[in-house]
C-alpha cells in the first residue's frame, strides 16, 4: 500500500470517527434537553386521575378487572375538556381508555406517569390535552429536525474532509511520489541522475541529499574507472620495456652486459614503487596503516628535510626558507610518515618553481578564531606557476596530473599527494590547498598541538 493510500485512509478514519462522535453527541445533549422540558405542568390532574384508578384498585380487591365501566368525565374531575387518557397494566395491555380517545396519539404524545402502591407498579397512566399535544409535537418536531441537520451536516462534512484528505495526501506525497522513480533509475545503474528539488521542507532536504550522493556515486565510479585506466596504463608502459628489452636481449644471442640490464632495473624500480605506492594508500584508506607516534619536534624534522633537498634547490636555482612564529612546535606524530609528507610537498613546489623563485616553510599556530582547536599549522608557499581553479578539487585525487603532458619520468606516479592527505588525515589532521596560476601555490597542512596529545602509547594503527 502506498504512503498516499495510507495517508488518506488515516485522515478518513479520523474524520469519520469525529463525524458520528460529533453527531451522537449532539443528539444525546438534544434529546436530553428536550425531555427536561416541562412546558405544561400536569401533575395535579394525573394525579386525580392516578388516585381515582388507585381508589378502584383497592375496593376492587386489588384487581382491575371491570375498570372499564368506571366513569370519569372533565367537568367532575376539573380536567381540561379535550383531555384524553389511557390506563395500562405493566405489560402494556389496555385497561382503561377515555372517551374519544386515539389511542397511538395518546401513547406517542401523552405525558405517562406510573400509578404505584407501596412503591409498586400497578399500571402506567397516559395523560394528553391539546396543550400537551402541541408541546410534545414541538420537542418531537425540534429532535427530528436536528437529527436531520445532524446527520445532512455530518454527510456534508466528511464528504469535503474526505475531499480535502485526498488533496492533502496527492499534494504531500507528490515530491515523494517524483523521487521515487529517480531512486529506481540509480538503483538500475544510471549515477549521477537527479530528483527535481521544488521545495524547502524536509523532502527538499531529503531530495538535496539524494542529489548529492548521486553525485557522489558517480563521481566515486569515474574515480574507479580512472583507477583501473592508470594502473593498467602505469604497469603497461613498463612493462612493455621490460619486455622489449628482454625479446632484444634473447635474440642478440649474445652474453648479457651488465650495464644493459640497468634500463631493466630503473623499469622494475617504477614498478615496486608504484606498488608500494598502492598497497600504502589503500592501507590508509581502510585505517589499516600502522603508525609510530611520539612527541616529535616539527622544526627540527623540516630542517632535516630541507638539508635533504637543499643541493636540488640550489641546482635549479630556488631559495629555500624555514620560518617559525611559536615557541615549542611538538606534535604527537609518525615522524616517518610525516617526513614522507612535507617531502613530497616540498619536491613538488621545487618541481614547478622556477629558477630564481622560492620555497618558504612557515610553522605557526592557529588563527586567532580558531584557537579552540589547538592546532599547529605549516604552511608550504612557493613562487611557482601555480595550479588552476577547476583542478584544486582533484589535486589530491589517484593518479590525477594538473598537466596531462608529463610523463612519467618527470611527473611520478600521480599518487603522491593522495597518499599525503590519506597519511595527514590519519593523524587527525588536514591538508589544503590554495592556488593562482602564475602567482604560486600554497599548502596548509594542520595537526594537533603535541601537548594535547595522549601519552597512552607510542604505536598505533589508522
Amino acid at each position: 500500500m502506498s504512503v498516499r493510500r495510507k495517508l488518506f485512509l488515516a485522515m478518513a478514519f479520523l474524520i469519520l470517527a469525529m463525524g458520528v462522535f460529533f453527531t451522537l453527541v449532539t443528539q444525546f445533549v438534544i434529546k436530553a434537553s428536550l425531555e427536561h422540558m416541562d412546558l405544561a405542568d400536569r401533575r395535579k390532574e394525573i394525579e386525580q386521575l392516578s388516585n381515582r384508578f388507585i381508589d378502584y384498585y383497592q375496593k376492587n380487591d386489588d384487581s382491575w378487572e371491570g375498570v372499564q365501566q368506571l366513569r370519569i368525565g372533565s367537568e367532575a374531575e376539573n380536567l381540561h375538556r379535550d383531555v384524553q387518557f389511557l390506563l395500562l397494566s405493566p405489560d402494556q395491555k389496555l385497561l382503561y381508555e377515555s372517551e374519544d380517545t386515539d389511542y397511538t396519539i395518546v401513547k406517542r404524545l401523552g405525558i405517562p406517569d406510573e400509578v404505584k402502591i407501596d412503591g409498586e407498579t400497578i399500571a402506567t397512566l397516559y395523560y394528553l390535552d391539546s396543550e400537551v399535544a402541541n408541546i410534545s409535537k414541538l420537542q418531537i418536531g425540534i429532535s427530528s429536525s436536528v437529527t436531520f441537520l445532524l446527520l445532512t451536516s455530518a454527510i456534508v462534512f466528511v464528504a469535503v474532509s474526505l475531499l480535502v484528505a485526498y488533496w492533502l495526501s496527492k499534494r504531500l506525497t507528490a515530491p515523494l511520489q517524483e523521487i521515487v522513480p529517480v531512486i529506481d533509475r540509480l538503483g538500475q545503474g544510471e549515477l549521477g541522475v537527479q530528483a527535481p528539488v521544488r521545495t524547502k521542507d524536509e523532502y527538499g532536504t531529503i531530495a538535496n541529499g539524494f542529489n548529492h550522493m548521486s553525485k557522489q556515486l558517480q563521481r566515486a565510479e569515474e574515480v574507479r574507472r580512472n583507477l583501473v585506466a592508470d594502473v593498467a596504463h602505469e604497469l603497461r608502459t613498463p612493462l612493455t620495456i621490460i619486455r622489449g628489452k628482454l625479446d632484444l636481449l634473447q635474440q642478440s644471442g649474445r652474453s648479457v652486459n651488465p650495464e644493459s640490464l640497468l634500463p631493466l632495473q630503473d623499469e622494475l624500480i617504477r614498478l615496486t614503487r608504484l606498488v608500494d605506492d598502492l598497497h600504502q594508500l589503500s592501507l590508509a584508506e581502510a585505517n589499516r596503516l600502522p603508525l609510530e607516534r611520539k612527541p616529535t619536534d616539527l622544526l627540527i624534522l623540516l630542517r632535516r628535510i630541507l638539508d635533504r633537498i637543499a643541493s636540488d634547490a640550489e641546482e635549479a636555482g630556488v631559495k629555500i626558507a624555514l620560518v617559525s612564529r611559536v615557541d615549542a612546535a611538538v606534535v604527537f606524530v609518525d615522524p616517518n610518515r610525516m617526513t614522507q609528507v612535507f617531502l613530497n610537498l616540498l619536491v613538488n613546489a621545487l618541481r614547478y618553481t622556477p629558477a630564481g623563485g622560492s620555497v618558504t616553510v612557515t610553522v605557526e599556530e592557529e588563527p586567532e578564531e580558531n584557537q579552540g582547536n589547538d592546532f599547529l599549522r605549516v604552511v608550504i608557499a612557493d613562487t611557482g606557476i601555480g595550479i588552476a581553479p577547476d583542478q584544486l578539487p582533484f589535486l589530491f585525487d589517484r593518479f590525477y596530473r594538473t598537466d596531462e603532458a608529463r610523463t612519467r619520468n618527470s611527473g611520478g606516479t600521480g599518487l603522491g599527494l593522495a597518499i599525503a592527505k590519506e597519511l595527514v588525515v590519519a593523524h587527525n589532521g588536514t591538508i589544503e590547498v590554495e592556488s593562482q596560476p602564475g602567482q604560486g601555490t600554497t599548502f596548509i597542512i594542520r595537526l594537533p598541538d603535541g601537548k594535547k596529545a595522549s601519552s597512552s602509547g607510542t604505536s598505533s594503527s589508522v
